[in-house]
């Protein structure tokens, strides 16, 4: 069994978007051509609570893509995105949502961040997808999606760390590339034994 991961293919990560990723908007033709290919298909979705940790709006003297130390280790300070109810969080409007099998939402705890489909940004707490794979006889995942070297990257490492076979359509991706982001992403998806296409 094979189920395709579509990654955060939201209206903040596509042009126009409070985090826009260049070209976001030209992969969703192709991710919903992808779809029929799959036993099943899961989309992960970006879901903050206003107000979020990772936002650079509730850090005094901090500006967008800052890094700064939270208790699980360094973060990313992002501008407000994906804030859970608003436009900006609804998936684009022209992703194929209704052949979903299961919708993940992952950053809705305020303390921390969550780029993994599988486990919040500390790595220990889990978003429930594992057990979800595992009791529909998944073992191969393929991942598409937003961004490349942020959400699908990680969600690539762990579903190889936690035994998955597991590849990424790079043509079906696209990436913010924040310093060097980009190389450091295909190094680790690499090191872990991810098939990145």
């Amino acid at each position: 069994m094979h189920a395709l991961l579509v990654i955060d293919v939201q209206n903040d990560f596509c042009p126009g978007g409070a985090l826009a990723v260049a070209g976001g908007d030209e992969i969703v033709a192709g991710i919903n051509a992808f779809m029929g290919q799959f036993d099943a298909v899961i989309l992960t979705q970006d879901w903050h609570p206003a107000g979020h940790s990772s936002f650079a709006s509730v850090h005094d003297g901090k500006a967008p893509y800052d890094m700064i130390e939270m208790p699980y280790g360094a973060q990313v300070l992002w501008p407000d995105h994906c804030t859970q109810g608003t436009e900006g969080a609804a998936f684009h409007p022209l992703l194929k949502t209704d052949c979903a099998d299961l919708i993940i939402r992952k950053g809705y705890n305020p303390a921390i961040d969550s780029y993994s489909a599988f486990f919040e940004n500390d790595h220990k707490t889990p978003t429930g997808l594992e057990g979800y794979l595992r009791t529909r006889g998944i073992k191969e995942v393929t991942l598409v999606g937003l961004a490349l070297d942020f959400c699908v990257n990680f969600s690539a490492v762990d579903a190889a760390q936690l035994g998955f076979k597991t590849h990424v359509r790079t043509e079906l991706c696209r990436a913010i590339d924040l310093n060097g982001s980009l190389t450091e992403a295909t190094n680790a998806m690499a090191g872990a034994g991810v098939a990145v296409d």
